[in-house]
């Protein structure tokens, strides 16, 4: 399922990235990694807040959406 259809407060380990291969390595800086835990804090108009690595973190949903959890 993809990180942009999680509900808030869901709590989910990341299975995949997908998208173009600048996409994968800018989202893996971030901590979006393979087997890392990431919690939906919130979603509103689209975007996403979750905590990974002890960092809160802002996406939108086209990159919520990369993000197989």
């Amino acid at each position: 399922m993809p990180l942009a259809l999680a509900s808030a407060g869901a709590q989910s380990f990341v299975k995949s990235i997908g998208g173009k291969p600048e996409t994968r390595q800018f989202l893996e800086k971030l901590g979006f990694v393979p087997g890392s835990l990431v919690t939906v804090i919130s979603k509103t108009d689209g975007n996403v807040i979750v905590s990974v690595k002890d960092a809160r973190v802002a996406i939108s949903r086209e990159m919520a959406a990369k993000i197989i959890v």
